[in-house]
């Protein structure tokens, strides 16, 4: 999978409308899913996800409002989640088939999302002091996502805390995780592979896809 830095899709975006959705947000992070996190020498068993969702006092799931307005993929779309919704979240996003969830069901939703090759994407909204909403992230239909990769400007607004390590002795050079990072931080050239680590945000589909687990995350330093 080649980067999507500058690409553009038949259903796109116009500029108005990827402005009017950024000025409501605070802050994007992406957020690894169910892979092992190798920080410190420790390997840790659960995701930043699950933590996040566990701490959750409701849970609300619905269909990605990007994906069914834009229809440029057939990702799954039934993987959006709301942290502590208000009261009204469920009836103002009854479109989109919104509903309460258990965190066993949102977890199976964000591991659907995850072997799709979606980026998960924590959101604070303005006015807001926490992370309410995490998205499965396509670049073809997702505003945020799409809109960074679309002007080049994901290494200029987006964070992590992990970034992926390559045990070189361990590698195949199959290329698939090279098919798989969306923000082209992997390439081959001349048959060997090139990493841009300033463009890796962590996000762990390098990780699931590997063969013989030769990728891990650690803390960015």
């Amino acid at each position: 999978m080649a980067s999507r830095m500058g690409k553009r899709y038949l259903n796109d975006y116009s500029d108005e409308e990827l402005r009017k959705q950024a000025d409501d947000l605070e802050n994007a992070v992406t957020l690894p899913v169910n892979v092992e996190i190798k920080a410190n020498h420790r390997v840790l068993n659960l995701s930043e996800v699950e933590s996040y969702l566990k701490k959750a006092r409701k849970i609300g799931l619905q269909e990605c409002g990007c994906r069914v307005e834009k229809r440029n993929c057939n990702a799954p779309r039934n993987v959006c989640i709301s942290i502590d919704p208000s009261d009204d979240y469920f009836s103002k996003n009854a479109r989109y088939q919104a509903r309460e969830s258990t965190l066993k069901q949102a977890l199976e939703a964000l591991r659907k999302s995850h072997e799709a090759g979606l980026v998960h994407m924590a959101y604070t909204m303005k006015g807001e002091d926490r992370v309410s909403l995490i998205c499965s992230c396509c670049p073809c239909c997702c505003s945020t996502l799409g809109g960074l990769l679309r002007f080049g400007i994901a290494t200029k607004v987006l964070t992590s805390k992990f970034v992926a390590e390559e045990n070189d002795e361990k590698c195949l050079r199959c290329g698939r995780c090279a098919e798989r990072c969306v923000f082209g931080a992997r390439s081959f050239e001349a048959g060997e592979l090139v990493i841009d680590s300033s463009r890796c945000f962590g996000c762990g589909l390098c990780v699931s896809t590997c063969p013989v687990g030769a990728i891990t995350l650690r803390h960015r330093t």
